[in-house]
């Protein structure tokens, strides 16, 4: 996922105006209803993980959804797969810095989790992980996928006091 812009809650692109946003888990009709997405967000592969939806204040629109995995003997979250909405992404998008929300959404479930923050992915290249590196003060891992990067600490910190959403229970 590439991370389009750094904003403490999402930006309409038509106005420039800040909009307050939302995480909660998703729910499997959520899920099943879900069109024009690139992954498939029912998938198998995704049974061992919690998915998360961003959603702006007033707006039933689901506009990014993470998929992390808990793992405990690691201290992390492990992000398994993000997306940005459809109406997200090109040059037509709605809004900016869905991607960054999400991310942020993972540390902050690894702080609530007693990990400090702590999560990894893996990345599709080496211009992703640059850039994760650049955005987000990422720190490449390599080792068991050649494009590991990791959240740690201080870079953790750096974007939950950045961001500025809420938890619907």
């Amino acid at each position: 996922m590439e991370i389009d812009k750094l904003t403490p809650c999402l930006e309409k692109v038509s106005t420039g105006e800040i909009v307050k946003t939302t995480y909660a888990k998703a729910d499997k009709n959520e899920l099943s209803s879900l069109k024009g997405w690139l992954f498939n967000w029912k998938d198998y592969n995704l049974n061992d993980c919690e998915i998360y939806k961003v959603l702006v204040d007033d707006d039933s629109r689901i506009q990014g959804l993470i998929a992390v995995k808990d793992e405990p003997s690691n201290n992390a979250i492990y992000i398994k797969i993000a997306e940005s909405a459809p109406h997200n992404k090109g040059k037509e998008k709605e809004y900016l810095g869905t991607g960054g929300h999400l991310f942020a959404i993972s540390v902050l479930i690894s702080m609530n989790k007693g990990y400090g923050g702590f999560v990894y992915m893996d990345a599709k290249n080496r211009r992703l992980v640059d850039h994760y590196i650049e955005i987000l003060g990422a720190s490449y891992v390599g080792g068991v996928h050649p494009f590991r990067v990791s959240i740690g600490e201080i870079a953790a910190k750096r974007l939950i006091d950045f961001y500025n959403f809420k938890r619907e229970d």
